[in-house]
C-alpha cells in the first residue's frame, strides 16, 4: 500500500507541476481512500482464501470432542525391502483382502523435491504385522498421492504434482512426469494411465495436479479429483474428471468455487453403499454428496478440514483433518472425526498426536478403515502409517 499512496502523491505532482491547492489537496486525500478501501478489500479476499471456509461452515461450532474408543500404534509400518526412511505420506487403502495394506510415500521428507532424482519405490504393499511385502513404482513419480484399491484389485496412484522451474534445474530430464494418474497391477505392472506425465492442463488430454482416485464398484467408471493447486491462483481448477474403465474420457463434474458442488482442493473421493459419491472439499470444510453424475444432494460441516475419508460398508464416514489451525479453521482442531453419513453428526473423536513446540499436534492426511474395524493413516508430517485399534 505504500508503493501505492507514493504513485498517487507522484502522480499529482506530475499532473499540476505546481504547489498543491485546497483542491489537490482533497483530491489527494480522496485518492489515498479509494487506494486504501482497494487493497483492504483485496486484503481480506486473500486471507479468506488462505483460511478457507464458507459463510455455511463458517457458522458450524468447532467438533472436538467425543468418544475415543481407540489405541494408537505410531511407526506401524516399516520400509524393510529398501531399508530406508519414510518420505510424506498422503495415501493409504486397504486390500481387497480386507487385511493387508497399501501406501504411498514421497520418497524424501518434506514438500520438494518428492520422488524426484531417485529410484526409490513409493507404492508400498504391507502384511497384516506392517512387514512390506512389495514396493514399486520406482522413477515414475515427482508427488505420490491418493492411492484406491478396485474391484479386481487393481492398484490406482494419482500424482498431484508436477517439476517446477526450480525442480528442473536441480534434475534436469524429469520434466516428463508428475500430474497424472497410474493403475497397476498388484505385482506394479502398469495398466493404465490418465492424462500425460508432465502436462498439466484439460481432460483427456491432461490432469492438473489430481489429488485422488476411487473407481465406480459397480461399472469400473473411474473419478479423479483435481486440484492440487494453490487456492488462491485466479486460474484454481477445482473438479472431478470421469473416465470409463478403458481410460476413455466421459465428463466433468463440478468446477471451482464454493457454492453447492463447486470444490477448493477436492482432496479424497469415495462411493457409499447408495453409489453416490462422497467428496472431502477440503479448502471448502465440508463433505459433499453427490450422485455419480454430479447432482448435489447434500452437505455435512461437522468433520472439519477433511483431507481424508474412508467409508465402511454400514456407512460410517471416517475422516481425517490433518490441516486444521488457528489461522486456517478458527476453533477446530486436528484429529480424526467419526460418525454416520445417515445424519452428518460426528460420534468419535480421536485427537492429533502430540508434536514438540507445536501446541496443533500434527495428523494423517490418508485415512482407510480393514475388515476387522482398525483405521490406518497416512502421516504427511510425521511421516509414515499409524494403525488404530479398537478397544
Amino acid at each position: 500500500m505504500c508503493f501505492a499512496l507514493h504513485d498517487a502523491r507522484l502522480s499529482l505532482k506530475n499532473r499540476y507541476h505546481r504547489p498543491m491547492t485546497k483542491t489537490s489537496l482533497s483530491k489527494l486525500r480522496l485518492l489515498v481512500m479509494v487506494v486504501f478501501a482497494v487493497t483492504s478489500a483485496l486484503g481480506v479476499v486473500v486471507q479468506t482464501q488462505q483460511r478457507g471456509g464458507t459463510p455455511q461452515t463458517d457458522k458450524i461450532q468447532p467438533v472436538n470432542t467425543g468418544a475415543n474408543p481407540y489405541r494408537v500404534i505410531r511407526d506401524w509400518a516399516q520400509l524393510n525391502l529398501e531399508a530406508r526412511p519414510w518420505g510424506g505420506s498422503n495415501g493409504v487403502a486397504i486390500d481387497r483382502d480386507g487385511r493387508s495394506v497399501w501406501a504411498t510415500d514421497r520418497c524424501s521428507p518434506g514438500t520438494t523435491p518428492g520422488c524426484l532424482g531417485t529410484k526409490a519405490s513409493p507404492v508400498h504393499h504391507f502384511d497384516e504385522s506392517g512387514k512390506e511385502i512389495r514396493s514399486f513404482g520406482g522413477g515414475m513419480f515427482v508427488w505420490p498421492h491418493g492411492i484406491h484399491v478396485d474391484r479386481e484389485g487393481n492398484i490406482w496412484v494419482a500424482d498431484s504434482r508436477g517439476p517446477s522451474a526450480d525442480d528442473l534445474q536441480k534434475f534436469p530430464g524429469e520434466g516428463n512426469k508428475g500430474s497424472f494418474v497410474v493403475k497397476f497391477s498388484p505385482e506394479g505392472k502398469v495398466l493404465l494411465t490418465l492424462g500425460k506425465p508432465g502436462l498439466r492442463g484439460n481432460p483427456p488430454e491432461a490432469l492438473t495436479d489430481p489429488t485422488d482416485v476411487v473407481t465406480d464398484p459397480g461399472n469400473g467408471d473411474v473419478y479423479v479429483a483435481e486440484s492440487h493447486t494453490d487456492v488462491t491462483d485466479p486460474n484454481l481448477v477445482g473438479r472431478i474428471s470421469v473416465f470409463d474403465k478403458n481410460g476413455k474420457f466421459l465428463r466433468t463434474i463440478g468446477k471451482a468455487g464454493t457454492g453447492p458442488g463447486e470444490f477448493r482442493t477436492p482432496h479424497a473421493l469415495e462411493f457409499d453403499s447408495q453409489g453416490r459419491l462422497i467428496v472431502a472439499d477440503r479448502h471448502n470444510h465440508r463433505i459433499q454428496i453427490l450422485t455419480k453424475d454430479g447432482k448435489f444432494v447434500r452437505e455435512y460441516d461437522e468433520f472439519g478440514r477433511t483431507s481424508g475419508l474412508a467409508i465402511d460398508r454400514n456407512d460410517t464416514i471416517y475422516t481425517a483433518d490433518s490441516e486444521s489451525t488457528e489461522r486456517v479453521h478458527p476453533g477446530w482442531m486436528k484429529g480424526i472425526r467419526i460418525g454416520s453419513l445417515k445424519d452428518g453428526k460426528v460420534t468419535i473423536f480421536i485427537p492429533p498426536h502430540p508434536v514438540p513446540n507445536a501446541p496443533e499436534g500434527a495428523m494423517g492426511e490418508g485415512i482407510a478403515i480393514d475388515a476387522a474395524g482398525n483405521v490406518f493413516t497416512a502421516e504427511a508430517q510425521l511421516r509414515g502409517v499409524t494403525k488404530y485399534v479398537r478397544n
